[in-house]
Parts: C-alpha cells; sequence; structure tokens
C-alpha cells in the first residue's frame, strides 16, 4: 500500500539552504538526483526572474563551486550548480530510489527544504524518518495519505488524513470561534508538530474544503438550471 506523504527537512548540512540566507530569495525550488545517485552532486535549480541572481553570486556561496545559467522556464531563471555535498546528505539519500519517488521539486527556503514524496509503504517512509534523524536531519512529517480503495470511512471532501485530523482539533478547541479560544502554537503542540507545519496544514485543508464545497454547489447549480 503505497503512501503519499508531505514533510519539511531542516539540517545545518541541507544544500542550497544558504542561497535563500544570503541571496536576495527567500524561497527557490531544485530538482537532484540523490535518491539515484548518493554522490550527485549536481542541481537544477529555479529563481524567480525577477530576482537578479548571476553566476557569480552563486558562486560566491562557499558550498557552490561552479554555477552555469542555462535559461528561462516560465517566468524562472533555471540555474546548473556542482555542490561541495556533505558526507551526511550522501548517506541519508543512499537506496532510496528503491522506496520513494519525488512528485514536486524540492522547495528550499532558510527553514530547509519541503518534499512532497510517494513511498511504498509505511515501513519504508518510518526507515527514511529514522536515518534522516541518525544523520541529524531533522523530519517534520506534515501530512500521509495512503492510496487504498476508498470505503465508507474514507475522510471526505479529498482531505487528507492529516489535514483532517488537523481541522478536527482546531473545530474542536474553538480556533473558528471569534475570539479565537486557542492559537496555532497550541494546537501544533498536541499535534507533536511545528507550528509553520499546522498553518500549512489548515491552510491546504481549508483551500481544498473550500474547492470541494465550490465544485459541489456549482455542480448543483448547473443540474437545476
Amino acid at each position: 500500500m503505497t503512501i503519499t506523504t508531505e514533510f519539511s527537512l531542516s539540517s545545518p548540512s541541507l544544500p542550497l539552504v544558504s542561497i535563500t540566507e544570503r541571496l536576495p530569495p527567500d524561497q527557490i525550488e531544485c530538482v537532484h538526483g540523490l535518491c539515484f545517485e548518493q554522490d550527485a552532486r549536481m542541481f537544477i535549480v529555479k529563481i524567480d526572474s525577477e530576482i537578479n541572481v548571476s553566476e557569480a553570486d552563486l558562486e560566491a556561496l562557499d558550498e557552490v563551486q561552479e554555477a552555469t545559467t542555462i535559461g528561462y522556464a516560465g517566468e524562472q531563471t533555471v540555474h546548473n550548480l556542482t555542490i561541495d555535498l556533505a558526507d551526511a546528505i550522501s548517506e541519508v539519500f543512499s537506496g532510496g530510489s528503491s522506496v520513494a519517488a519525488k512528485l514536486e521539486p524540492t522547495v528550499v527556503t532558510p527553514d530547509g527544504w519541503y518534499e512532497r514524496k510517494v513511498y511504498k509503504d509505511r515501513d519504508a517512509f518510518m526507515e527514511s524518518r529514522t536515518r534522516c534523524e541518525n544523520y541529524g536531519i531533522s523530519l517534520d512529517l506534515i501530512s500521509m495519505t495512503s492510496t487504498s480503495a476508498a470505503s465508507d470511512d474514507a475522510i471526505p471532501f479529498g482531505l487528507t488524513e492529516r489535514q483532517y485530523e488537523a481541522l478536527t482539533l482546531a473545530l474542536s478547541r474553538g480556533y473558528y470561534e471569534s475570539p479565537r479560544q486557542t492559537s496555532t502554537e497550541e494546537l501544533a503542540t498536541e499535534l507533536g508538530i511545528s507550528q509553520p507545519s499546522l498553518s500549512r496544514l489548515l491552510r491546504r485543508g481549508e483551500r481544498q474544503l473550500l474547492s470541494s464545497a465550490l465544485q459541489t454547489q456549482e455542480h448543483l447549480n448547473t443540474v437545476s438550471n
């Protein structure tokens, strides 16, 4: 039974975080091959074209050995970077291609990496999480959804298990009352996650609920007309 996960990684050894810490962009996207080759040092990085970041700016960073600007993709400038990779990173991602697959480019911020991956099962994810922790990389799970067949007990409105759990807790604790009876910090503590992760869960869950409700209403309006 495969599972889809959303999580954030944080560690001083994570590549490319220095770009968002020392240069203007506070968020970039990257594609890497670490799951297929643990010593892969080539990273494809996308930065908003409105932000002027040159090859010289990138090569001035300690971890960047070489930077080449490839061109443009939509509203982003694409750079090919060769990175001085920490040993811990190589070890963490070794053997990952057989148990996990990335669904989207990695999002890099000053806080670390955000990734969405499919794992072959829950045990494979837990092994990956343990490996991260053993090498000093903190993994904060945001959501986990299984791909098992739908049943009468399936979570409604297309929500993930984690989104449903966060929204249900927030509602029961009076988060949506006026004035609010609790805070995102208190809710995050109950769920055992960070406050930014809790906020992301609520935002994504609320968006999914609204999208589902509005699509349903649009369908009913069409039928009634």
